[in-house]
């Protein structure tokens, strides 16, 4: 083989193997963009309708003709301003609701709805990067936690220190919820309550990798981890780091765990070692038949007097 021709050869090689470069480069951006940079997100229910037939119709509409409160505050790192709803009911009960991935606090009126009609006042934030909150990533709760310390200790100032604060989430908002129980909280946090919250980022992401996009494993290990590499740079943690299952190991207090039997988003067996791993007193609910975010409006009755139930147990 002639120099020129082994030339040919290394530059065709080079030439694949900078492709490959840019192919997986293009791709993980656009992962990333996917799954961090705010913007419509079609692949999730939304889990809100306008129909008559909608099981919560009756919650939903309550909430849209509620009088609501607008409360700032700034986020607790990079001085964003976050944006919440607040429902006063003239009592010293408080819950902090927390929605999910791509929804904003209007997505959790029916939640609203039922906790007030409990005596609650209602305090509805919208995470960073959502509805009305300014953010230029999703922190997938890990960050957030953190923000809803800073939710709480502005209800407490506003209502005062006599307050016992639930914390309410579901899917993103009840990872964020199992996620805010590991840190040190104010005294006047008595419960949480997690609606289908995953274990972890990176298994979530990692499931979502197969479920959604169907990578073969080997193919969606390896772009998770890049994934993981990026989100690192521009967010300062890893996805494994942001983790509800190793600050479940810090929580002292009771939890309530609820989840979807039939769930294709965040698996239902991610909820076992949920409830496995926090230490507090707790509490477990399996929805049957009840897909992603659903167990409210699959079971709705069932729902309010299981989290009823709890509440008036530990409150």
């Amino acid at each position: 083989m002639n120099r020129k021709h082994k030339k040919r050869i290394w530059l065709s090689i080079a030439g694949i193997i900078a492709l490959l470069l840019v192919l997986v480069g293009a791709s993980e951006a656009y992962f990333f963009k996917t799954a961090f940079v705010p913007g419509d997100k079609s692949v999730l229910n939304k889990y809100s309708t306008q129909s008559k037939k909608d099981p919560l119709f009756e919650q939903k509409r309550w909430y849209e003709k509620a009088k609501k409160q607008k409360w700032y505050i700034k986020s607790n790192t990079s001085n964003y301003r976050l944006d919440a709803n607040y429902i006063p009911a003239s009592s010293d009960k408080s819950v902090v609701l927390l929605h999910g991935f791509s929804n904003n606090k209007d997505s959790m009126g029916a939640y609203a709805a039922m906790f007030h009609k409990l005596g609650y006042n209602v305090l509805m934030p919208d995470a960073r990067a959502h509805g009305q909150s300014q953010g230029k990533y999703i922190g997938y709760g890990w960050p957030e936690r953190y923000d809803v310390r800073k939710w709480i200790k502005k209800l407490l100032t506003k209502e005062g220190k006599q307050q016992k604060v639930a914390i309410f989430g579901v899917s993103m908002g009840g990872a964020t919820t199992m996620m805010t129980s590991g840190i040190k909280m104010p005294k006047q946090v008595k419960v949480y309550i997690e609606d289908c919250g995953y274990t972890d980022v990176k298994s979530e992401f990692l499931h979502e990798a197969g479920d959604l996009y169907h990578l073969p494993g080997p193919v969606a290990k390896t772009a998770v981890n890049l994934l993981g590499l990026l989100c690192k740079a521009k967010l300062g943690f890893e996805p494994a780091d942001a983790s509800a299952v190793k600050s479940l190991a810090h929580n002292r207090k009771p939890m309530l765990f609820i989840h979807g039997g039939n769930d294709p988003f965040v698996p239902t067996k991610m909820v076992y070692a949920n409830y496995k791993a926090t230490k507090g007193p707790k509490e477990l609910w399996i929805a049957k038949r009840a897909t992603h975010a659903r167990s409210f409006a699959t079971y709705p009755k069932e729902y309010q007097q299981k989290v009823g139930k709890f509440l008036k147990k530990y409150m």
